[in-house]
């Protein structure tokens, strides 16, 4: 999806930017309506255990920039307006829906986010500024105007909140990693000779995670060896995919009342959706991330060997060793 807008840039401006705020629109509306398949009841008000158009609308403000701003609001009026009449009180939601991915958009360029997702440091400012700390914007203004509007009782307010808050961060942590990848992918496609494992790895999710999330005897934990594997062989695709999948089966197990999350109460299920869906995400996350930091490392500190050789070479047969633009490649540092 972010392909498609991205690939218009050529036009005139004035269209782009109307295709851009109408591709955006369709994006998050389309987002929102697949987050809605399931949902679960918290106290007297209806969430998602990951609400993926939070992740749809920082992608695109980390590809686009500002100029996703329109396009995620008529996005977002676009769901909202689905669900409820629109009134004063909706218009509030649609404004926290709004606002925090702008927010954590200023606060990861701020804090130096690369897009890459090649360091560990990016991975702990997606988490920890995009997600749970921009999130905070959304659930406190939704939940505060359900609170005011009498949809939601007082003893409510902190698992409603809480439920919010967490299904909002999911979207942010599973779902766009993904859509920078694949923004990425596209200069950068995957290599022929990976598609064996590649297959071979979907074939043991699929058959591995169905039954984990779906057997009454709680077996969840062994997706974890599975993402620990996509992640050493695939890095951020792998992983992420991984991650992905397992949410989607382990919130329908949810939302089902099924295997390891039968016989709980509506908050236990919440509360057990979200724990595994955040440990799992964040493990995948960190450690892709932490494997193409030191992959990049060693890629840098044989390129400096090369160069050194290189230089003692030429030193060696008494000529001076030739220039090479900064980086050693031809990029800059």
């Amino acid at each position: 999806m972010a392909v498609v807008v991205v690939g218009i840039r050529g036009w005139p401006r004035p269209v782009v930017l109307v295709l851009e705020t109408l591709g955006v629109a369709a994006c998050y509306y389309a987002a929102g309506r697949l987050g809605l398949i399931r949902r679960l009841v918290v106290g007297d008000a209806v969430v998602t255990p990951i609400w993926p158009p939070t992740g749809v609308a920082l992608a695109f403000l980390l590809i686009l920039g500002v100029r996703a701003v329109p396009g995620i609001a008529l996005g977002a009026l676009s769901v909202v307006g689905s669900l409820a009449v629109l009134r004063l009180s909706v218009l509030g939601i649609l404004l926290g829906n709004t606002a925090a991915p702008f927010l954590a958009y200023l606060m990861l360029r701020r804090a130096g986010f690369r897009t890459e997702l090649g360091r560990v440091r990016d991975g702990l400012c997606l988490v920890f500024l995009g997600a749970l700390t921009g999130m905070l914007v959304s659930a406190t203004v939704g939940v505060g105007v359900l609170a005011l509007s009498g949809k939601v009782d007082t003893d409510g307010l902190l698992p409603v909140w809480l439920a919010w808050w967490v299904g909002d961060a999911m979207g942010v942590v599973i779902v766009t990693p993904l859509l920078l990848l694949l923004h990425r992918a596209r200069r950068a496609p995957p290599r022929a000779t990976r598609w064996p494992e590649a297959l071979a790895l979907a074939a043991v999710a699929c058959c591995l995670v169905t039954p984990a999330a779906l057997s009454s005897l709680s077996l969840l934990f062994l997706v974890y060896p599975l993402v620990i594997w996509a992640a050493l062989r695939f890095e951020l695709a792998g992983s992420m995919l991984c991650a992905l999948l397992a949410s989607v089966l382990a919130g329908f197990a949810a939302t089902e009342r099924t295997g390891a999350f039968a016989g709980l109460t509506d908050v236990q299920t919440m509360m057990k959706l979200q724990a595994f869906n955040g440990t799992m995400a964040l493990t995948a996350l960190l450690l892709s991330a932490l494997i193409t930091e030191q992959r990049d490392t060693r890629r840098s500190i044989a390129r400096a060997c090369q160069e050194l050789v290189e230089a003692l070479d030429h030193l060696t047969a008494g000529e001076s060793p030739p220039r090479r633009p900064p980086g050693g490649d031809g990029r800059p540092p």
